[in-house]
């Protein structure tokens, strides 16, 4: 890879940043009144991001599982599938002890912290219920519905027969789903390019301009644990891997990040950002087709390092703020159902605070005082989600590049690429 030299203020990473800021000026000035007239922008955006999803994800697994074949496909899904477990059990692992060193739930008050309603989120409740839900009866309506495991099983699948087809018959179908990726990543770098730095300008002025910082009041140690474990995920455990484990740089991988990871924060979306980490993770990390069309759409759905480490240690908040004494068995439990719910958080801003249901249910925490204490929770989470989110994407990212690696490709993040 050749490292781009066009200069600072024509790069695009910089262009989000000044509209990152940009958008927090407008919206403490602003307020909700501006909000309200430039919210549509950001919303405009996020349309186009998640316009371009199903037939980016489609053709990109479809023509990377044709060449892989049937044999690597195997491997390459069984290091997928560990890398994943690895990552978010050292996730959660990481929300279990900062929320029992620090206990940030005793003594807290949350009865002045403001509550707000449940977002509307389909949840997955058992192992049996994921398994039929991942097989589409209609993939037209799946696509129309964004079911993304369900997607990604169609485009396995069809992979598969491709690559299994008389070489006359594969060769002229793989090459139009591939002439079809590529016009479909044209299409993902058009709207990224001219679209990104006014939509993220958007997307921060609402956030600003419609958030208030009182409920941070009551849960501010809270709010401090996640942030710390968060970092040390993003900034400890996950570069140690990248370095141990597949022989990379991370300060080149992080720079090599920063679209995806601003895109992440911007949306609270690792559904939305997938277009944008696909393009940066091939153009930039230098990852193949091959490995990038397997790896990160099924990271994207099920890789939720974040969202594993916020489940265990919001579960462990509410029982400290009850007064409720977690034993080993049951922080135990917390661990192994915070990993498994993870799985079935929806790409989607704060679906993780919907899931943490099920890991207090496993644990026996419910009623209506559980229900007011994640109504709390939620007046305070989209900063925390967004956060979640940018550690969830270069989880995705980290996997992709030590896959590569482990695949015998040499050219993963070996320079930092600008532009």
């Amino acid at each position: 890879m050749i490292a781009g030299g066009s200069v600072w203020y024509r790069q695009l990473h910089w262009q989000i940043a000044i509209a990152m800021v940009l958008g927090i000026l407008a919206g403490l000035a602003g307020g909700e009144y501006l909000a309200d007239k430039l919210g549509w922008i950001g919303q405009l955006f996020i349309k186009l991001l998640k316009m371009v999803i199903v037939p980016l994800v489609l053709t990109s697994i479809i023509s990377g599982v044709a060449s892989v074949g049937g044999a690597g496909l195997g491997r390459m899904f069984g290091k997928t599938l560990g890398y994943y477990v690895v990552t978010s059990f050292f996730a959660v692992l990481t929300g279990l002890v900062l929320v029992n060193l620090i206990q940030p739930g005793v003594g807290a008050d949350l009865v002045d912290a403001e509550t707000k309603e449940m977002p509307d989120v389909t949840v997955v409740t058992s192992p049996v219920e994921l398994i039929l839900d991942i097989v589409p009866q209609n993939i037209v309506a799946a696509a129309a519905e964004t079911k993304m495991l369900s997607i990604i099983l169609f485009a396995i699948l069809l992979g598969v027969s491709i690559a299994s087809l008389p070489r006359r018959h594969r060769e002229p179908l793989a090459g139009f789903i591939g002439a079809a990726f590529q016009a479909m990543m044209r299409l993902t770098s058009g709207i990224i390019r001219w679209v990104a730095p006014i939509g993220v300008f958007s997307l921060i002025l609402t956030l600003v301009g419609t958030t208030g910082l009182g409920s941070f009041k009551a849960l501010g140690l809270y709010a401090l644990v996640l942030l710390i474990g968060l970092s040390v995920h993003l900034f400890f455990t996950l570069p140690l891997i990248l370095r141990l484990v597949g022989g990379i740089n991370p300060i080149i991988h992080f720079k090599n990040m920063v679209e995806p990871m601003v895109m992440a924060f911007s949306t609270s979306s690792s559904g939305a950002t997938l277009p944008v980490t696909i393009r940066s993770v091939q153009k930039k990390v230098g990852v193949s087709n091959r490995v990038t069309s397997f790896v990160l759409p099924m990271g994207a759905t099920v890789n939720m390092d974040g969202t594993a480490l916020y489940e265990c240690a919001g579960v462990l908040f509410i029982a400290q703020v009850m007064g409720v004494t977690m034993g080993f068995e049951q922080q135990v439990l917390i661990v192994v159902t915070a990993l498994l719910a993870s799985i079935g958080a929806a790409a989607v801003p704060s679906a993780g605070l919907v899931v943490i249901f099920i890991v207090l249910e496993a644990v026996n925490l419910t009623g209506p005082q559980v229900a007011l204490i994640v109504g709390a929770m939620l007046a305070i989470d989209r900063p925390l989600d967004m956060y979640r989110t940018v550690v969830n994407v270069f989880s995705d990212s980290c996997g992709a590049a030590i896959i590569a690696r482990s695949e015998g490709e040499t050219e993963v993040d070996t320079v930092v690429v600008r532009g």
